[in-house]
């Protein structure tokens, strides 16, 4: 097996991450600009309390949704930032990590974060 410099390191975020970013904040999309469609009934306490925030703060859940994307923007930039730091130069390597970081925020780049290229892995 050839070895790597590390300028290809790339790794996956976890599948519960995955999923519970994409539940988190398709639920979050629906709640912000299609209340009508979420039975908020049939979610107990839980509907309730968005129900509640649906119709007392529906402007600043507007502004909320959109504040979490302008994150999940910025922690692309710093992926990208990292990723030339810690010496990744391939640039279909970089794309995937500020891609996988843009949709999923701190799940990917706290992987990026922790990868140490100057360490060698332990086999």
């Amino acid at each position: 097996m050839a070895k790597s410099d590390g300028c290809d390191y790339f790794k996956r975020a976890s599948t519960f991450w995955i999923v519970f970013v994409i539940l988190g904040m398709g639920y979050y999309t629906c709640i912000v600009f299609a209340p009508q469609a979420i039975p908020f009934e049939q979610l107990g306490p839980f509907g309730s309390f968005c129900r509640h925030l649906v119709d007392n703060y529906a402007g600043i859940m507007y502004k909320g949704w959109w504040a979490s994307w302008a994150i999940h923007v910025a922690e692309a930039y710093i992926a990208l930032r990292v990723c030339s730091n810690k010496g990744i130069s391939d640039a279909a390597t970089r794309c995937l990590w500020v891609v996988q970081t843009f949709l999923f925020g701190f799940a990917s780049l706290g992987l990026l974060i922790k990868y140490d290229p100057k360490r060698p892995k332990q086999h």
